[in-house]
């Protein structure tokens, strides 16, 4: 096969042909270097084609990607702490739609982890058999919260009290919905894939709705409850990073390289000092301290309670054998505070060392781009679901006071009654009354003619 030579052809290769001499290499020099102008024999040379270099936009060093990234980072994580902060003081509805907002948006993101794309484009309900299940999810645990919190409003409406009465069986219906589905939808040859997603989902499930769910129910009980532990978290967290990288020097974990032995324990004892001073100052204000009793407060409405006994100074006494024998008054949370900032410290950390063994196992350096400049929501919370589970576990069997109210003794005692043994109840408890001098007995006769009636 024959090739075929491309020639560059320059106008004064014809004037040179015709003098018999070989057009030299300056001639061509000449006519690129001043294109347009005249060759040797007065013609007018046209210049040659040359390919233009595309133009490249010049590579970010390393270090000006860092500190881009480094800035970007820092302004999203005051936009972060500035809009933290006015939702927590405008009312707990606030904070309430933020865990909810967040809990969502890190199921999406570790679920996303875990398609399979390929597989994914052959199977239709996929995606939403995992929504689903978390709808359902999460109108079973909001259902709970709403119904042990606001019961007393629950039970004076004709509309909310059959959904709250019949509330679990509802969210069980739903959730057996679902399985039936999940089940009817198997297809042969992806049957692996499936069980992998649903195994996947109930796992998301239970570290990310759940744990959440419990952090939504310390807003309830009082804004400390759930300011107090996630400062402690960000605080460790913050002071892990300033000890490892100021005196670090042996390696903690595999999972996480850079956490070192001194970092951690350094900051358990930041953590412990911040939690003491921070709770002196949280618990001066009834609006950290008070249980919700009422969705539209804020701070500047404030709420009204009669405070938990652990923020009221109770007397301690110092044994005379160790040559202190003296009577001193502290908050009881004061000691309480020592174990939320250790299990901050020493328990929470491995709930992120948990998050990064599974993006290494997914070989992925965030769940996400929710928030620029720090990955996604998961990478922001791995430390803070478990760290807001044992803060709902620990103030429920050490702090909590429960006291029944009225409708919760009538709840119990003539649930499941007949009308008949309803009214003999009442009969009773006239009776009672009039026998302790409480009522009179006009009033405990009329009391009993209304009854007869009925």
């Amino acid at each position: 096969m024959s090739k075929t030579r491309r020639n560059v052809r320059f106008p004064h290769r014809m004037s040179n042909a015709s003098d018999g001499r070989r057009p030299s290499i300056s001639d061509a020099s000449d006519v690129l270097s001043d294109p347009g102008s005249p060759s040797k024999d007065g013609s007018i040379a046209t210049p040659a084609t040359i390919p233009e270099e595309k133009s490249e936009k010049p590579q970010l060093s390393d270090y000006e990607k860092k500190k881009q990234t480094f800035i970007t980072r820092t302004i999203w994580t005051f936009v972060m702490i500035f809009g933290f902060f006015i939702a927590m003081f405008s009312g707990h509805i606030y904070i309430i739609g933020i865990v909810t907002a967040i809990q969502i948006v890190s199921f999406k993101e570790v679920i996303a982890i875990a398609n399979v794309p390929s597989k994914e484009k052959n199977l239709r309900f996929t995606k939403s058999l995992n929504w689903y299940f978390l709808a359902t999810t999460m109108y079973f645990l909001y259902g709970e919260s709403v119904i042990y919190y606001f019961k007393h409003i629950l039970l004076v409406d004709k509309v909310l009290l059959p959904l709250a009465t019949h509330h679990r069986f509802i969210s069980f219906t739903l959730y057996v919905m679902g399985f039936v589905f999940f089940v009817a939808s198997l297809q042969k040859g992806q049957y692996r894939f499936q069980f992998t997603q649903f195994a996947w989902t109930h796992m998301a499930l239970y570290l990310i709705v759940v744990q959440a769910h419990f952090v939504m129910n310390n807003i309830l009980e009082g804004m400390i409850w759930f300011f107090l532990p996630a400062s402690l978290v960000i605080t460790n967290d913050i002071f892990a990073y300033v000890c490892g990288i100021t005196f670090g020097r042996t390696q903690l974990i595999q999972l996480s390289p850079k956490k070192t032995v001194e970092g951690f324990l350094g900051a358990w004892i930041c953590t412990i000092i911040f939690g003491y001073f921070m709770t002196n100052i949280l618990m001066r204000y009834k609006y950290f301290i008070c249980p919700v009793n009422d969705l539209g407060a804020n701070v500047m409405t404030g709420l009204q309670c009669n405070p938990n006994p652990a923020f009221v100074p109770q007397p301690y006494h110092i044994p005379g054998w160790t040559g202190m024998d003296k009577v001193f008054y502290v908050e009881p949370i004061q000691f309480h505070i020592l174990i939320f900032a250790s299990f901050a410290s020493l328990i929470a950390p491995f709930g992120g060392f948990f998050a990064s063994g599974l993006k290494r196992t997914f070989k992925i350096k965030d769940f996400g781009e929710s928030i620029p400049g720090h990955g996604g929501i998961t990478d922001r919370m791995d430390c803070q679901f478990i760290m807001g589970f044992f803060a709902y576990m620990y103030y429920h069997s050490f702090i909590a006071v429960y006291k029944a109210t009225v409708g919760d003794v009538i709840e119990t005692a003539i649930n499941g009654l007949t009308v008949e043994e309803q009214l003999e109840v009442v009969r009773g408890l006239g009776k009672y009354l009039y026998n302790q001098g409480t009522v009179s007995e006009t009033i405990l006769e009329c009391l009993n003619t209304e009854l007869k009636r009925r």
